[in-house]
């Protein structure tokens, strides 16, 4: 098996109107609430740390010219988080400034953000940024309380309007 390797560089990376576009996506899984297997399933979501400061973090980063943004949102949940799974749903376009991310293309380090639902099947032992890196399963409240930005704030909070309406359908 090939090892796998995070992208660098900016010259592939997409831009619209003066913003760097960016995917990303809110990786999900379920845990039993006592181990029965009757009981209510809670989910949890999947964050990581930023090498550049506190606060936790979905993984997300630029979308490039050769890939859908389904296809780059997955693959930063590979590099960032090392999970792989189903990617579900659109939850939406969050925009936001990147003080890190500052470009000819985006001066004012202007972004907006792709974000998805992805359920989690897989996660991997080895990935390209696990030496920057740290994955943490939370409880939805718990990860409201250890968000960085506000912007993933609101993705979250889509997320789970997203969630509470498929398992409605569910139950139909």
């Amino acid at each position: 098996m090939s090892e796998l390797v995070a992208r660098t560089g900016r010259h592939q990376q997409r831009y619209e109107n003066g913003y760097r576009l960016v995917a990303g996506c809110v990786p999900f899984r379920y845990k039993s609430s006592n181990g029965d297997s009757s009981s209510e399933k809670i989910v949890q979501v999947l964050m990581i740390n930023s090498p550049s400061g506190p606060g936790l973090l979905f993984p997300k980063g630029g979308w490039e010219n050769d890939e859908t943004v389904e296809e780059a949102a997955a693959r930063e949940a590979v590099e960032e988080a090392g999970v792989r799974g189903d990617l579900m749903d659109f939850l939406g376009y969050y925009e936001f400034r990147s003080k890190t991310h500052q470009d000819e293309f985006s001066p004012e380090g202007l972004c907006r953000a792709a974000m998805f639902a992805l359920f989690v099947k897989e996660e991997l032992e080895l990935w390209p940024e696990q030496s920057t890196r740290n994955r943490s399963w939370l409880d939805v409240s718990e990860a409201l309380e250890s968000l960085r930005h506000a912007w993933m704030r609101d993705a979250l909070e889509c997320f789970c309007k997203w969630h509470e309406d498929k398992l409605n359908e569910m139950k139909g």
